[in-house]
């Protein structure tokens, strides 16, 4: 024991003394510096505040109008009630235009025609009465006989107008029989249009009322 106590004590005593004359440096250890807490980079967006200014408004003071509203209650107009009135309107009846003719057959005579070459003809003298609302243009009166024999050129005689409620009376002329009784058709018209037909078996002789009326193509109210 004593033996090794004796060179340890040396060794520390060497190392005590600077040999070299240069102190040896400490051996270099490589310290790992801590790491830097990493960065926490978030979804939140950037937010961009722009200039702030500051626009100062004139305080405006509103003015509420003020309904006055009357309390006192109208007193009621009277109100005169319309009394009905009984009186029935009157109606003005609207007239439809209607032709309407009346043909009287007079009579008949018999004369010798050299004129236009006939022998024995028949005279019938006719009144054409206009009993219509409204006139009648061309107005005439057609005369046919069973026995007539070539046409006449009076058997159909006309006037230009007919007023309304009056008459004119025509003599129509047909060749017919010589001395025989003839049975005659007469046809009153208007601008081509039949209004009439009257027939007759036996044209009475005008002779016994008279004679020939005067009044042959006067128009004249009817009587």
């Amino acid at each position: 024991m004593k033996k090794l106590s004796v060179p340890l004590v040396l060794v520390f005593i060497l190392s005590a003394c600077d040999v070299f004359g240069v102190s040896p440096q400490p051996v270099a250890t490589w310290i790992v510096p801590p790491s830097r807490t990493p960065s926490i980079v978030t979804a939140t967006p950037i937010i961009l505040i722009q200039p702030f200014t500051q626009t100062i408004v004139p305080s405006i003071t509103e003015i509420v109008p003020v309904t006055l509203t009357n309390t006192e209650t109208p007193s009621p107009t009277p109100t005169s009630t319309p009394i009905p009135s009984t009186e029935t309107p009157t109606l003005t009846p609207t007239s439809t235009p209607v032709q309407s003719v009346a043909v009287d057959i007079l009579g008949c005579d018999t004369s010798i025609d050299i004129t236009h070459g006939m022998g024995e003809v028949t005279n019938a003298y006719v009144t054409v009465k206009n009993t219509g609302t409204v006139d009648l243009p061309n107005t005439c009166a057609l005369l046919r006989a069973i026995d007539e024999g070539r046409e006449h050129p009076d058997k159909k005689v006309c006037i230009a107008d007919l007023p309304v409620q009056n008459q004119v009376t025509l003599k129509l002329t047909v060749d017919s029989a010589y001395q025989q009784d003839t049975i005659i058709q007469v046809d009153a018209t208007s601008n081509d249009a039949i209004l009439l037909r009257v027939d007759k078996p036996s044209c009475t002789d005008i002779g016994l009322f008279g004679g020939a009326p005067s009044d042959v193509g006067v128009v004249k109210p009817i009587q």
